[in-house]
């Protein structure tokens, strides 16, 4: 694994002390191979993941990276996990009810609807989601698991140490979700989103990259995602 020191020093801090700092996504140039080897990602990882309700620390560490290019944008995780829970399973399982596995949100448009949950277990079972609607004011919770993202790819690899996980999310699938306002990113564009782990070991933890204010349990807080921001 290439790190580069000081910003890797500050990914450590990031979570535990800023909400209001943009996450930064990295233009790349380069070929990326989705397998699961994070032997070749050159850019820095953040975290490490913390409870996502108070920000408390972990017990197992999680840390994520994000890229781009022209067509696609890249994520990477790195998951300890002693105790790895799951299976491989059929595509859309509800793997967030049983797995371990990581998860990303991802809100183009920052408007809480028509927002996008990936989620990938060790194994490599992945789901695609799209959160229509979760609030009252635009008629409660509404979700589809038929809902794809085509080009979608997701593969994990499990290591001494736990799991890794990398996804590409292909740009021309995202332009077609009904009413989601996407536009593809360039330099300086900012997205509404978060990164999370459900890590079912000893002791059920709930993680987040970037954690919620609010005390409220659940992911699902569109007017706490955090900002991700891509750059070159």
């Amino acid at each position: 694994m290439k790190f580069y020191l000081p910003l890797f020093f500050i990914s450590v801090i990031f979570t535990n002390s800023i909400y209001s700092q943009s996450i930064p996504i990295y233009k790349t140039n380069e070929k990326i191979s989705i397998d699961g080897d994070l032997s070749d990602w050159k850019n820095p990882f953040l975290g490490p993941f913390v409870i996502h309700n108070s920000g408390e620390k972990a017990v197992q560490s999680t840390m994520v990276s994000f890229s781009w290019n022209d067509q696609n944008l890249y994520i990477a995780y790195r998951s300890a996990d002693s105790q790895i829970v799951g299976k491989s399973q059929p595509k859309d399982s509800k793997i967030y009810e049983t797995d371990d596995l990581v998860e990303i949100f991802i809100d183009p448009d920052g408007d809480g609807k028509n927002y996008v949950e990936i989620g990938v277990n060790a194994f490599s079972t992945y789901y695609d989601m799209l959160l229509k609607c979760i609030s009252p004011e635009c008629g409660g919770w509404n979700t589809s698991m038929d809902f794809d993202i085509i080009g979608l790819e997701a593969v994990s690899k499990t290591t001494p140490e736990g799991f890794c996980t990398e996804i590409k999310i292909p740009f021309s699938s995202l332009e077609k979700i009904e009413n989601g306002n996407f536009t593809r990113p360039k330099a300086g564009t900012k997205w509404k989103g978060n990164a999370f782990r459900i890590d079912y070991s000893n002791t059920t933890e709930y993680l987040a990259l970037q954690p919620y204010k609010s005390l409220k349990f659940g992911f699902h807080q569109p007017k706490e995602f955090a900002v991700f921001e891509f750059v070159e």
